[in-house]
């Protein structure tokens, strides 16, 4: 398929060794544009038999790709890399067509995707072994790592482009072939991503892309030739994947939601802390795990942070992505996911919580928008301090000390991220050591790791081992091997051997 011009309703396929192949399925999953409801296309909703067809094209390839000099696996990456960025902003405008997310966060969404090829093309220098000789007397010991096989990656409709080069780089990089299952919600950018690896020359089999929903996820899950699978969603699918994969002996990194705070003490600087606040929260229309959904103002300063964060909502420039290029925040995926925010915020204020700023508080476009939401008079005992909502609401608490903040946010059953604003370098100190999660900011809004680190979420945010991105990424994708070897001549072989 091509997918440089969408047309209307463009039908889907997979991508099976080298071939795009149209699926005998039953059902299809409409895509839509999110700003105007538009129905843009088809994803073939594919299960058992098309994963089957991907994993034996997947083993066939992977008998030889393993073999490849890892110089010469490193230039296949080259390439693609180079293709990628000749394509940008192509890339861009079709993640914010299917996606709705604005067009400068789409360009940051393949800009950090671009990030981890990068750090692929070292696998070379990233993939060595260790060796030390003489670790007795006339034998040396060395390790190696080797690649482990077919792996899968499953992935959200969020990040179209990076959470899927989270994976897929570092995977084909180690020796692997791979297998991506997009969210049925955003088909386009993988396809993409495929026909690219076509230009770049790639091996027939070493990419492949099934499309579906969870027939295909459970099938990865349980299929005995996959050896390893990567999973980025929501806790309880998170939760779901790891214990199926497992269940039938792979290895499994899952990441899952969050619910990450953003807490500002008196001394933060303020135009700085509302760019950042305003970003973490409303980027991406808050779809995001690394989004800061709650805001708590410490001490005597509460309701000048309140004041300032409220009429930044106001002023947000809501609009439809698809043709509004200085858009800031677009619509959420579909019309379901409008509906439960919705409904949540309901949730949330009959619980007791104040609607400070919300959904009517403007007029949106035609689409599946709805307006960024600020929630005041929250308590730790609400779900909506509690749950992911994944969408442009931010509740706020008054924690009266850092102290108090600390030991509030630490109840959570996540442990993705969380971020203080401070001059203090005492208080950032006692942040970063006492906060119960895998990534903390200091005065960054979202402290999502670049390539380089993994993307390190604890507690329900995380279920596995190793982590995606950075060494742990590449410890993930490959197994260790130890050699001992003796040379000096004293080993006689024994009669029969």
């Amino acid at each position: 398929m091509t997918s440089t011009v969408l047309p209307e309703a463009a039908e889907v396929r997979n991508f099976c060794g080298g071939a795009w192949i149209r699926p005998r399925v039953e059902r299809t999953h409409a895509v839509h544009n999110p700003s105007t409801g538009e129905v843009i296309g088809w994803t073939p909703m594919c299960g058992a038999r098309e994963v089957d067809e991907a994993v034996r094209a997947a083993a066939m390839a992977y008998a030889s790709w393993s073999r490849t000099p890892v110089p010469r696996r490193a230039e296949a990456l080259f390439r693609y890399r180079a293709l990628l960025e000749e394509h940008r902003e192509e890339l861009s405008r079709l993640i914010t067509r299917e996606n709705g997310k604005t067009l400068e966060e789409a360009r940051g969404d393949v800009k950090r995707g671009i990030e981890v090829v990068d750090f692929a093309c070292g696998i070379a220098h990233l993939s060595k072994g260790e060796s030390l000789h003489e670790i007795a007397p006339h034998i040396d010991g060395l390790t190696m790592r080797e690649p482990v096989g077919v792996c899968a990656g499953i992935t959200p409709f969020n990040f179209p482009a990076m959470v899927p080069m989270w994976m897929f780089p570092i995977a084909i990089a180690c020796g692997n072939a791979f297998i991506l299952k997009p969210s049925e919600k955003v088909p386009f950018t993988a396809c993409r991503f495929a026909e690219l690896f076509q230009e770049a020359g790639l091996q027939e089999g070493v990419f492949n892309v099934v499309h579906g929903g969870r027939d295909v996820v459970d099938a990865l899950c349980s299929h005995p030739g996959v050896a390893a699978v990567s999973f980025v969603g929501s806790s309880p699918i998170a939760r779901h994947v790891y214990a199926l994969a497992c269940g039938h002996g792979k290895r499994v990194q899952a990441a899952g939601g969050a619910k990450n705070v953003l807490l500002v003490m008196p001394d933060a600087e303020p135009d700085a802390t509302l760019r950042a606040v305003m970003s973490s929260a409303f980027g991406c229309a808050g779809q995001r795990c690394m989004a800061g959904s709650v805001l708590m103002a410490v001490g005597e300063t509460a309701d000048a942070v309140r004041d300032q964060v409220a009429d930044a909502m106001a002023r947000l420039k809501v609009d439809d992505t698809s043709a509004n290029d200085a858009a800031e925040m677009g619509p959420v995926i579909d019309g379901g996911a409008r509906q439960r925010i919705r409904s949540e915020i309901e949730r949330a204020v009959e619980a007791g919580a104040t609607r400070t700023l919300g959904d009517g508080d403007r007029a949106l476009p035609p689409g599946f928008f709805i307006g960024p939401t600020l929630l005041e008079n929250v308590s730790p005992d609400m779900p909506v301090f509690r749950e992911e909502i994944f969408g442009p609401v931010l509740a706020m608490l008054r924690p009266a000390t850092l102290e108090e903040a600390i030991a509030t946010m630490n109840r959570l059953p996540y442990g993705n991220g969380a971020t203080l604003f401070t001059g203090s370098g005492h208080s950032a100190r006692q942040f970063a050591r006492d906060i119960q999660c895998g990534m903390v900011g200091i005065n960054v809004g979202v402290p999502a790791p670049m390539a380089q680190f993994p993307f390190a979420g604890w507690n329900g945010s995380f279920f596995g081992d190793l982590h995606v991105q950075g060494s742990e990424g590449v410890q993930f994708y490959t197994r260790q091997k130890v050699v001992l070897s003796r040379w000096d001549g004293s080993y006689r072989p024994q009669q029969g051997w």
